[in-house]
């Protein structure tokens, strides 16, 4: 009874996650278009949930001796990184392919442990590999010679690259009795995060007054402000903490197949709410990268005791995961979350 009960809640507290980083694009995306640059707003929401998170920080400071690597891979390549990427992205490209872009990652893991570490993969992995590589061949059209804009697409490709190097960093010292706690780890990603972005942002130089305007949502006005409460908030803070709960409730499977809507809601939100609509192909290519990065993802092979791990566990969008904090918690510290 008690287990059903936790799965339940789990699953719940999943979706809660994947609906609020999938829907941190949409928000941003309104103010890149008011005039805000696109480090900047990534500044904003890095540094507003870092100050959020400031007292859970503080309650696991010891976290600074004993997982320095950690904190520092996960503020510079899961937070900073993958952030600055996406949002880049979002300025030139829709905000379904941008993170559709991103859920190449799990399919660019299996490359680095194939022929960086030299270990073998399953049929299955290499199946979800070509999966999802065919399926991004449909979203960006490559018939039509990429109708997207290359940079979008390379920037998109870096929040991927980034979430690679996250999770083949992540998972040593991940397990055992030294695990760190996970939401530890996410406060001090944060605070790195927000300081490395502080020196490449430059915030000083942002132009403070969009903030106290409105910016354009899908044809109606809303507040500046009110987006990025939401970025910050729930996109941020509430997506994260949820993710990593879900995941200690529930199987990594189960949570990466649900994590996966996060691409799909992004999607969604971003046809209703910014009317990027895809064409017929891309949806189905979309499709087709979920499933291949889902397959690729829960087949990846697990590395030898003591050993670099490159992510096995089922999900990675996103900023979002939380790899290197206990068993299956790649699952939440990868994704975009990064929201992406």
């Amino acid at each position: 009874m008690h287990a059903s009960q936790g799965k339940s809640a789990g699953l719940g507290l999943a979706l809660v996650s994947a609906f609020a980083f999938g829907g941190s694009g949409v928000a941003a995306k309104p103010l890149i278009e008011a005039g805000l640059d696109p480090l900047h707003v990534v500044w904003l929401r890095v540094a507003g949930a870092a100050l959020v998170m400031l007292p859970v920080a503080w309650r696991h400071r010891d976290l600074l001796l004993r997982k320095p690597a950690l904190l520092a891979g996960f503020g510079l390549l899961a937070v900073a990184g993958v952030q600055a990427f996406y949002f880049a992205s979002l300025s030139r490209i829709p905000v379904g392919v941008a993170l559709l872009i991103e859920y190449l990652a799990p399919a660019l893991v299996l490359g680095w442990v194939r022929f960086v570490q030299r270990r073998p993969v399953t049929r299955a992995a290499a199946v979800g590999v070509v999966l999802a590589v065919g399926g991004l061949a449909c979203v960006v059209e490559v018939w039509a010679g990429l109708s997207f804009d290359a940079l979008g697409l390379l920037f998109a490709l870096g929040a991927a690259c980034c979430q690679v190097g996250y999770f083949v960093l992540s998972d040593q010292g991940s397990t055992g009795e030294d695990a760190a706690d996970p939401l530890g780890v996410i406060a001090y990603g944060l605070l790195i995060g927000a300081a490395v972005l502080t020196v490449v942002a430059r915030p000083w130089g942002m132009d403070w007054s969009l903030l106290a305007g409105r910016a354009e949502l899908g044809g109606t006005d809303v507040p500046a402000a009110l987006l990025l409460g939401w970025i910050v908030l729930i996109a941020t803070v509430v997506a994260y903490v949820t993710g990593v709960v879900s995941v200690r409730k529930l199987s990594p499977q189960v949570a990466g197949v649900v994590a996966c809507l996060e691409a799909v809601i992004a999607t969604v939100l971003a046809w209703v709410l910014l009317r990027e609509h895809l064409s017929a192909p891309q949806i189905i290519g979309g499709a087709v990268v979920l499933i291949g990065a889902f397959i690729a993802q829960s087949s990846a092979p697990k590395a030898a005791p003591g050993g670099p791990v490159a992510g096995g566990s089922a999900s990675g969008v996103g900023v979002g995961a939380d790899a290197g904090v206990g068993a299956g918690a790649d699952t939440e510290l990868s994704a975009g979350r990064t929201a992406p």
